[in-house]
């Protein structure tokens, strides 16, 4: 909750792309971080809550501007439904494919299996960092429009403009 809402004015200020990037990747840093510090039993139950309270932080706000750059890179006709989709498929991994993993990994009995879930958490994060650098749409102090045309405009010099 409070990533988002003390972050989010950097997305507009710095810059939504290399604020995407950096919470991300800080996220993932974080946790690889935590995940090696868990599995040299470095951590108590106090601190790696707050270790894990710094790492949701900065991924709370990756996750929300995530949306927020889906719905601004797809044209106003057809970006409801981009919505939908990459929240359907970000709830059916998140919401069903990491707790079946955890509860596999909390199952053994094994720090070190449960330290690879972690790093393998903090993997998917770096790589979500990547792509945005990588294909990321710089869409800060920009109209909708501007970002991604609406299917229905056309241009004046079209042959089918009229």
């Amino acid at each position: 909750f409070f990533g988002p809402l003390l972050l989010g004015r950097l997305f507009d200020t710095w810059g939504r792309k290399p604020m995407i990037a950096s919470t991300y990747a800080l996220s993932g840093l974080l946790l690889g971080g935590t995940a090696l510090l868990f599995v040299h039993g470095a951590l108590t139950a106090a601190t790696q809550t707050l270790a894990w309270t710094v790492v949701f932080f900065f991924a709370s706000a990756a996750a929300s501007s995530a949306y927020l750059t889906v719905s601004e890179s797809f044209p106003l006709e057809v970006r409801a439904l981009a919505i939908a989709l990459f929240y359907a498929l970000g709830t059916a991994l998140g919401g069903i494919g990491a707790p079946w993993l955890f509860g596999t990994l909390i199952g053994t009995g094994d720090p070190g299996a449960i330290g690879w879930g972690y790093a393998a958490g903090a993997a998917l994060m770096l790589f979500a960092a990547a792509a945005e650098l990588w294909l990321g749409i710089a869409a800060e102090r920009r109209a909708l429009e501007d970002v991604a045309r609406p299917l229905s405009c056309v241009d004046e010099d079209s042959p089918i403009a009229m």
